[in-house]
């Protein structure tokens, strides 16, 4: 579903999710993402924004996940500057604004709330992004089996 985080290549996790036991309840509806004020925020997945705008007084983007099934998946992102206006289609990767400055949201550093929803339920934004993106790891070389050794492309290749 996603290709890439919202931020940086591998940000730090300042606050993982920690769903509510209650609709109501307390529990964090997201992840924060360490970064510094004016980094670029992308789009996580393809799909169509469906708020950007002022709440609370902090900017808010909305996106709803294109082919995600019914109630389509939705992301959020806050604090951001938009540089995206509802009904624009993006793509994942695509720059959709910037961190705005701290909040009390993060005392201690800058970051970005990212969020995930189906309908009125939370749920783990880190879910969309596959395990490669995740935890990136040195390359591994794999053994190359049923490939007979000999002269390849003029290099003469001996065992």
């Amino acid at each position: 579903m996603g290709r890439a985080w919202p931020t940086t290549s591998h940000p730090v996790v300042v606050r993982g999710w920690d769903p509510p036991a209650t609709q109501y309840g307390p529990g964090h509806r997201g992840v924060d993402l360490a970064a510094p004020p004016d980094t670029p925020v992308r789009a996580v997945a393809t799909g169509r924004v469906t708020f950007a705008g002022r709440i609370a007084d902090r900017g808010v983007i909305t996106v709803k996940l294109s082919g995600t099934g019914t109630p389509p998946l939705r992301t959020t992102y806050e604090p951001v500057r938009a540089t995206v206006t509802k009904g624009d289609k993006v793509n994942a990767g695509d720059p959709i604004g910037t961190l705005e400055h701290p909040r009390p949201h993060c005392p201690r550093t800058s970051c970005l709330h990212w969020g995930l929803l189906r309908a009125d339920h939370y749920l783990n934004p880190l879910d969309l992004l596959p395990p490669w993106v995740l935890r990136p790891g040195p390359s591994r070389l794999l053994p190359v089996v049923g490939v007979e050794l000999g002269v390849e492309a003029g290099v003469e290749v001996r065992s």
